[in-house]
């Protein structure tokens, strides 16, 4: 068996039909949302799969906890790279209190959870494979949850306060900027060096009454087992990919001309690498049918 990596990210697809129907993505599979509540898994993203047999895995129809709604999703999120694995656990979290696992290898039914506290609401779940747990970051950063939906039939939560450290003192300019920006936070977990990051970015639309989004600035923390969120101009060797997929990061050595301590940011109407000392700023905007950035995938 032969092994190639490759970072998928930079594969073009025409598909315009993707923007309509996914409504999340991981490990270059993407979940697609129908009428009914019926969710299907589908290999498109991946550079590697078949175009004459492509994979497609329908999942049960989803159930609507009382309160909550299931039509609009915020992302998914899967403990293995493949939803094929017998031990795969696939997870969508909605907007709004409900997050939902299901087990697509084994007997597929959906195991759905109330999240009682609202911060969490529109928030993007990850899987972290350090702690065989699917993760939350509360909205503004300072609270995470963990879901053990791998072994955990109860499923019960566990919070981890973050305490933020070595925070930088702002000049004035800076600190208009920043406040000027819509933020969003994201969790990244590096697989190599066991290390969790905090990515904070700060965006704003390009000029009044523009609808395009531009990236402005960054902040990195790396988060510690005691919840202490460091603020870091050096994540070393390593490349943070966020985009409308699962985030993940990879060592830049390992890809010949890839930059290191460097945050690449993918959406619908920008494309821009950041560097973590400076924030400085290499792309811009260009619309994207598909803004999934895939992580290094096997070739056998």
């Amino acid at each position: 068996m032969g092994l190639g990596l490759k970072i998928a990210s930079f594969r073009v697809l025409g598909l315009s039909v993707l923007r309509l129907l996914i409504v999340g993505a991981s490990n270059g599979w993407v979940a697609t949302l129908k009428d009914g509540g019926i969710v299907r898994l589908q290999d498109d993203l991946n550079p590697f799969a078949s175009d004459t047999n492509p994979k497609r895995i329908p999942l049960p129809p989803l159930v609507t906890l009382p309160r909550c709604q299931t039509q609009m999703v915020t992302n998914m999120a899967m403990s293995s790279s493949s939803p094929e694995d017998e031990d795969c656990v696939v997870s969508l979290k909605f907007f709004g209190p409900q997050l939902s696992f299901c087990r697509p290898g084994g007997k597929p039914e959906w195991t759905n959870i109330r999240i009682a506290n609202p911060c969490f609401y529109s928030s993007p779940v990850v899987f972290s494979k350090k702690h065989g747990m699917f993760r939350i970051l509360a909205s503004g950063g300072y609270l995470i949850g963990s879901w053990d939906a791998c072994t955990d039939k109860k499923n019960k939560p566990k919070f981890q306060r973050l305490r933020f450290r070595n925070v930088p003192k702002l000049s004035k300019t800076k600190r208009e900027l920043l406040s000027s920006c819509c933020t969003s936070e994201h969790l990244v977990e590096s697989g190599t060096t066991g290390e969790t990051f905090l990515v904070k970015l700060y965006r704003r639309p390009r000029a009044s009454g523009s609808e395009k989004m531009q990236t402005k600035a960054l902040m990195v923390f790396k988060i510690d087992d005691e919840g202490n969120a460091v603020y870091t101009q050096d994540i070393g060797d390593l490349c943070i990919f966020i985009s409308k997929s699962e985030p993940f990061c990879v060592p830049a050595s390992s890809f010949p001309g890839m930059p290191s301590n460097r945050v690449a940011f993918l959406d619908f109407d920008e494309n821009v690498y950041i560097s973590v000392p400076y924030s400085n700023i290499i792309g811009g905007n260009c619309p994207y049918l598909a803004p999934y950035h895939i992580p290094p995938q096997n070739i056998v």
